[in-house]
């Protein structure tokens, strides 16, 4: 468990629904940033893989510690032991700093517990976060399960595509329903 083979969607569909992102930011003329921790820069990677879309993708911020989350993306120590830094409110925060922090029309932030971590801490929790420069955003809170720290950050990852498809207005090539036990994300208020 844990391989890219394993995903419900496998590798090459993340790299499908990076390409069809890619290619409505590219008809827009928009740019994308992102801002991720538990992904380590997963997405970043899937939307600079391809070739013919480099000046689409203008930056990534990767904030694994609450110290880089506050040095990159200017979240405040406070907001970070009031909510904790995999909470909703934080990855609303992550994608703003993204979107101050760079010359992105359009930021999407993941953080979460991509494997087991402290006595409390839910393995497979992910909270994402899409903003645009016209205000618009959405959160997403994922329940992927103790489905190990690979195939939570694949899984994530596909979320992010799926809110950066939805914040272009594009659509995705089809996607497998995901394995028993895993949850598809839910929307939380904005």
């Amino acid at each position: 468990m844990g391989r890219a083979s394993d995903l419900p969607d496998g590798a090459d569909a993340l790299a499908e629904q990076a390409l069809a992102v890619l290619a409505a930011a590219k008809r827009d003329d928009k740019l994308i940033a992102t801002a991720e921790s538990c992904t380590g820069g997963l997405l970043a990677s899937l939307l600079t893989d391809l070739r013919g879309y480099g000046r689409v993708f203008d930056r990534a911020f990767v904030t694994y510690t609450d110290q880089a989350k506050c040095d990159m993306l200017g979240i405040s120590e406070a907001d970070l032991a009031r909510h904790g830094a995999v909470s909703a409110e934080i990855a609303r925060q992550m994608a703003h700093g993204a979107l101050n922090g760079s010359q992105a029309d359009v930021a999407l932030a993941i953080t979460g517990f991509a494997g087991p971590g402290a006595t409390n801490d839910e393995p497979g929790l992910v909270y994402l976060a899409v903003k645009d420069r016209k205000g618009h955003q959405a959160v997403r809170e994922c329940h992927f399960g103790d489905v190990g720290r690979e195939r939570t950050r694949q899984l994530a990852a596909h979320a992010g595509l799926e809110m950066l498809a939805d914040a272009l207005d594009c659509a995705l090539p089809s996607a497998a329903a995901p394995a028993p036990g895993q949850s598809r994300p839910r929307q939380v208020r904005a």
